[in-house]
């Protein structure tokens, strides 16, 4: 029964129905789309033999919505004073109460039948908004959606690395797994010899990494917990804590704060894989992409769609293209400087540190020619005992599902080679699990300046697959003499039988041509894992098995970050 405290004995006994009344209910569709709101209902929580029967009627009336059974481990969270939303037999349904009082009240006869924690003062609750809690979570129950994630070659072969080449840290040790999805990091862990792992997961893929434990037969080492990290409990303190946490352009997602919020467990000199994040900024110069996306809004200049004149919103749907992030892949040789880069210690850095991110810009230019806007990637660097190891969305490193993002100029600006140009980039987070992107570019003595602010929560996404190709103007000699005059042109009717891609190399590294990825972007999707990707050769399309591939182990302790070591070379000219 329930005590006067509001807590759990042994055994949840409902000694009287509890009833709310005048409760709107709302249906969740799997593909995010909600009914309408069905206003004027009753619903009555009671015991039923040793369970606990919960029933959503429509008052004054005979029609039933739900008649299910609360057991415990059912996902349920407070979103706002008078919504609650819950999981009921795989059926999202936010519950819309009268008045605070009510769900308050509920909210408690929830979790103790539940048993769960309270959220009423989750952090994730109170910086997310319920629409995009919603999605969110949706987004990431979905096996197709922790495929694509986890079908990326580098992204995943670089975690496995980072942890079995750092076994000290991870022996008879006890881990926590960070939105674990699938649970794939908490078995990296179980490899490297961990004496317990706890895989929190908040999507209803907690049931499917169940199900991958049991039948691995790992349930002695790996223990699911369903549940958000800002709610749920832990038995004993971290030793490491593990995650994949990065959305594009690192911080998009927010899902870092909730990576960081876990330190409340670790133990001190404890580690975090990844350690370290570095977000670089570069100017950047592509004609090609300003015109296209520029021209996007020529569909507006109509003054006869079907006799509608639809002029007067050409400007708006101008406005809101350049508002949109372009998620892509490019040529490095668009770069016109060596990139600023911003760096955060995950082991120092606290939540509300991401909540306003202020990056100073400072670049010489090295070429002439228009520039267009700001290019970002990130790098991630894995810091163990016995090796460092560093996740590179480079565009000069293979390729990964995060790609990399620009920032257009609605209005670019010419530059000279040796002038130097400044500027910022602000991070603003908001309730949707994003940021807004606002960039200003200044040429130093001349009073030029360009901005724009940019929806981090929508952007375009612009991948096709295709191999990028090396900006206009690049070639030292004639193309045709070049091709024509490699020996092994004439083999298999004119077909080169090495690999060809953008930096071939005889050195054994990763050629920009290696790979190409396709994708199918679903919807307005969240921030990773986005597409369905195919890993190919060419001639071949198939498994991550391709001749010449490199796992990032050139990445060793004394090897600096990918980005920092191409520009510290003399790379850009």
């Amino acid at each position: 029964m329930i005590n006067a405290t509001g807590k759990m004995s042994n055994t949840v006994q409902l000694i009287t129905p509890h009833l709310f009344l005048n409760v709107g209910i709302r249906f969740i569709g799997s593909d995010g789309s909600t009914s309408d709101i069905l206003r004027g209902n009753k619903i009555e929580i009671k015991s039923k033999g040793q369970a606990t029967s919960m029933v959503i009627q429509e008052q004054g009336s005979s029609k039933v919505h739900v008649d299910t059974l609360l057991k415990r481990g059912i996902a349920g969270f407070k979103v706002n004073a008078v919504c609650f939303s819950v999981l009921l037999d795989e059926q999202p349904i936010m519950l819309i109460f009268n008045q605070t009082a009510d769900l308050q009240r509920f909210e408690v006869l929830f979790y103790v039948v539940t048993g769960q924690q309270s959220s009423s003062k989750c952090r994730f609750n109170e910086r997310t908004e319920e629409s995009s809690a919603v999605q969110y979570f949706q987004f990431y129950g979905y096996l197709s959606q922790q495929q694509n994630m986890m079908q990326d070659y580098t992204r995943t072969s670089t975690y496995q690395r980072a942890i079995l080449q750092n076994i000290i840290d991870f022996k008879d040790k006890v881990v926590l797994d960070v939105g674990a999805g699938t649970g794939i990091l908490s078995f990296f862990a179980l490899q490297a010899g961990a004496r317990k792992v706890y895989a929190v997961e908040a999507s209803t893929m907690a049931q499917h990494a169940e199900t991958l434990v049991g039948h691995n037969n790992a349930s002695t080492i790996i223990k699911v917990i369903a549940g958000k990290i800002e709610e749920i409990d832990l038995p004993e303190e971290i030793d490491v804590i593990i995650s994949e946490p990065m959305g594009y352009m690192l911080f998009n997602e927010r899902m870092l704060e909730t990576y960081l919020h876990a330190k409340k467990w670790l133990k001190p000199n404890g580690k975090m894989f990844p350690t370290r994040g570095d977000i670089h900024i570069a100017p950047f110069t592509d004609d090609s992409l300003y015109m296209e996306h520029y021209s996007k809004s020529n569909f507006w200049c109509q003054n006869s769609f079907y006799g509608v004149d639809l002029t007067s919103l050409r400007q708006a749907a101008t406005q809101e293209y350049f508002k949109q992030p372009i998620v892509d892949t490019f040529d490095v040789r668009i770069l016109m400087a060596k990139p600023c880069t911003y760096q955060v210690d995950f082991l120092t850095t606290k939540e509300r540190d991401l909540e306003r991110i202020h990056i100073p810009l400072q670049y010489t230019m090295l070429m002439t020619g228009t520039l267009h806007g700001l290019a970002f990637w990130f790098d991630v660097g894995f810091f163990g005992s016995t090796a460092n190891v560093w996740l590179s969305t480079a565009p000069q490193e293979p390729l990964t599902h995060w790609y990399q993002v620009r920032c257009l100029l609605p209005n670019p600006i010419f530059v000279r080679a040796g002038q130097r140009v400044s500027g910022s980039v602000l991070l603003i987070a908001n309730e949707r699990q994003s940021y807004d992107v606002e960039i200003e570019v200044v040429v130093e003595g001349t009073g030029v300046c360009a901005k724009n602010i940019l929806d981090l929560k929508n952007p375009f996404f612009r991948y096709t697959g295709i191999q990028t190709v090396a900006p206009p103007g690049n070639h030292s000699q004639s193309p045709t003499d070049a091709y024509w005059g490699n020996a092994g042109v004439v083999l298999n009717g004119g077909v080169l039988s090495n690999v060809v891609g953008s930096y071939g190399s005889s050195q054994g590294s990763v050629s920009g041509g290696l790979f190409a990825y396709s994708s199918q972007a679903v919807g307005n999707v969240m921030a990773t894992g986005t597409g369905s990707y195919t890993n190919q050769s060419i001639g071949t399309v198939g498994n991550y098995g391709s001749q010449g591939v490199v796992i990032n182990s050139r990445y060793n302790p004394s090897t600096p970050a990918p980005t920092y070591g191409i520009y510290q070379s003399g790379y850009i000219q």
